[in-house]
């Protein structure tokens, strides 16, 4: 009796305390793409991604699947710091999925010399050994 009444009071603690351990950890991962995005770095930038083949990427030239093909993609459209501007990223909404997952909503914004440029985001992660990675990413 005494195990089920700890359950019961303490349980939701805990899962509260783990949703915003997770929200935590990917505003982190979040905030290390912007960070390596302002310092030009597109192979940091990519450390959030699932380095898999199922990774999808949807922009608006379609699907895109793989991280090597992602990243291909980055270094083609963003070869100079001017192209690359200066990103800011705000996350709109963050949904728990159960353990696994998380949907996360967002704006995303380049200053640039070039001409600026802004969008929507919806981003899937998922918990791959303990580390949240995003697994598919829709940029518009």
């Amino acid at each position: 009796m005494k195990s089920i009444l700890f359950l019961l009071v303490f349980c939701p603690f805990w899962l509260s305390a783990q949703v915003m351990n997770d929200e935590l950890a990917i505003k982190h991962l979040l905030q290390q793409q912007v960070i390596a995005w302002n310092k030009s770095n597109l192979d940091a930038f990519m450390e959030g991604y699932w380095k898999n083949d199922s990774l999808q990427f949807i922009g608006k030239n379609g699907p895109v699947y793989g991280y090597i093909k992602t990243l291909a993609n980055y270094k083609v459209h963003y070869t100079s710091k001017a192209a690359m501007g200066h990103f800011t990223s705000t996350i709109l909404t963050m949904q728990s999925l159960g353990k696994k997952f998380y949907y996360v909503t967002g704006k995303w914004h380049l200053e640039r010399t070039i001409g600026n440029a802004e969008g929507y985001y919806t981003l899937l992660l998922k918990k791959i050994n303990g580390k949240w990675l995003i697994i598919s990413d829709h940029s518009s």
